[in-house]
C-alpha cells in the first residue's frame, strides 16, 4: 500500500460523512474528490474548489472539512440542501485548454451522479469555469434563465455586511458599521466587494492582502490604509474580517488580536473550536463563519428555485442573515457561551428534526 493510499484510507475511515467520490484524471494527473457529507435536509450541495495541494490526502481532507461546513451552513439558515464539497487538485498549473477539458470531464462526473450532488463556484473557480462545467452537467447552481453563471462573491460579501451589522449591534446597540474601523484580510472576490460596501456605509478601512498590487489599488479607490499580511492581526479595529484562507484565528494569533469582534467570509476561520472559547475569554465577539458567509449560498439557492430572479431580489434574500446572527449572539450571551457553541446547537436541532443520519 502506498503512502498516498494509506493517508486517504485513514481519512475515509475517520470521516462521519456519506461517502466520497474519487477520481484521478488520467489526462492531467489531477485528483478529484467529491465529499458528500449529509443528505437529511436535501441533496448534498457545495462549491467546487480548484487549487494546488502538496498531497492528494490534503485535498481530500479539505473537501471533507468543507463539506461538513456546508451541512452546518445549510442547516443554520434553514435551506433544504445537504452538505457537500468538491475539490479538483491538479499537479501544477495547466494550460487553458487542458484546464477547460478537465473541467468538462469533471462536469460529466457530476452529471453521472444523477442529482446526488449539486455544485457551484468556490475558491479557485470562476463564473467562466462554471460555464465549462455546466456544458457537461445540469447540476450547477447559480445560473440564470440563459444558463449564464452568476458570481457569488458580491452576495457573500453582502451577507457578511448583514452579519457584521448584527455583531456591532451586539457590541453597543447600534446596528451600523458607520464610524467603525474594519480590518479586511484578503481583498479578492469577496473581500473586495465587502470593503466597497462597508466603505459606502461609512466605515474606516484597513486592508491587507498577499497581492500587493491588488490591495494598493483598492486602498487608493477607497481611501483605506494598508498593513502587511502579518501586521493585520495587531491592527486596532472594531471588527477583524478574515476573507482569505482558513485557520487564521489560532493559538498564535488570538493573543495578538486588537479587535472587538471577528466577522468575515473565510471558511473555517478557526484553527480549532478551542479558539472560539479563547476569543470569548478575551472578550472578543466571534461571528460563526458558516453563518456570516452564507450569503452566496442563500442567493444561489434562491436562484435555483427561481432562475428569473434579478440581482435586487437575490440581495434581498441574503438579509435573513442579520436575524439569524442576532438570535445566535443573543442566545450565546444568555448562556454565557461562545456563539460557535450556540450555532452548532442550532444546526443539531435542525438536523435532528429530520431524524438520524441515514448511515448511523
Amino acid at each position: 500500500m502506498t503512502s498516498t493510499t494509506s493517508d486517504i484510507e485513514q481519512l475515509l475511515t475517520r470521516w462521519d460523512g456519506l461517502g466520497v467520490v474519487t477520481r484521478r484524471d488520467a489526462a492531467t494527473g489531477s485528483w478529484i474528490f467529491i465529499a458528500l457529507h449529509d443528505a437529511r435536509l436535501g441533496p448534498p450541495t457545495g462549491g467546487t474548489r480548484y487549487r494546488l495541494y502538496d498531497r492528494p490526502a490534503d485535498a481530500l481532507h479539505d473537501a471533507m472539512r468543507l463539506a461538513a461546513g456546508m451541512t452546518a451552513k445549510w442547516a443554520v439558515v434553514d435551506i433544504p440542501f445537504g452538505g457537500a464539497k468538491a475539490v479538483i487538485a491538479p499537479p501544477g498549473p495547466l494550460e487553458p485548454g487542458a484546464r477547460r477539458d478537465l473541467l468538462r470531464r469533471y462536469g460529466a462526473l457530476v452529471e453521472s451522479l444523477n442529482g446526488a450532488f449539486l455544485t457551484g463556484e468556490d475558491l479557485g473557480t470562476t463564473p467562466d469555469d462554471m460555464a465549462e462545467i455546466a456544458a457537461a452537467t445540469r447540476r450547477v447552481l447559480g445560473t440564470d434563465l440563459g444558463g449564464h453563471p452568476t458570481d457569488p462573491g458580491p452576495f457573500t460579501a453582502h451577507g457578511v455586511v448583514r452579519a457584521m451589522e448584527a455583531v456591532v449591534a451586539r457590541l453597543d446597540g447600534e446596528p451600523s458599521v458607520a464610524g467603525r474601523t474594519v480590518a479586511v484580510q484578503g481583498v479578492g472576490d469577496v473581500g473586495g466587494p465587502l470593503a466597497r460596501e462597508i466603505a459606502r456605509k461609512g466605515a474606516s478601512l484597513v486592508l491587507s492582502d498577499t497581492d500587493g498590487g491588488r490591495v494598493a489599488a483598492l486602498a487608493d479607490e477607497l481611501g483605506a490604509a494598508v498593513v502587511s499580511p502579518d501586521a493585520v492581526y495587531d491592527t486596532e479595529c472594531d471588527v477583524f474580517a478574515p476573507c482569505a484562507i482558513g485557520a487564521v484565528v489560532s493559538p498564535q494569533t488570538v493573543p495578538r488580536l486588537a479587535c472587538l469582534a471577528v466577522c468575515g467570509s473565510a471558511n473555517n476561520q478557526l484553527a480549532s473550536s478551542a479558539d472560539a472559547r479563547a476569543l470569548r475569554s478575551r472578550g472578543i465577539l466571534y461571528a460563526p463563519d458558516y453563518v456570516a458567509n452564507a450569503g452566496g449560498a442563500i442567493a444561489f439557492a434562491h436562484l435555483h428555485r427561481d432562475p428569473s430572479a434579478d440581482a435586487e431580489t437575490l440581495f434581498a434574500s441574503v438579509a435573513s442573515i442579520t436575524g439569524v446572527m442576532t438570535e445566535i449572539l443573543a442566545e450565546s450571551a444568555e448562556r454565557e457561551e461562545s456563539p460557535l457553541d450556540t450555532a452548532r446547537r442550532r444546526v443539531e436541532r435542525k438536523l435532528a428534526e429530520r431524524g438520524p443520519a441515514p448511515w448511523s
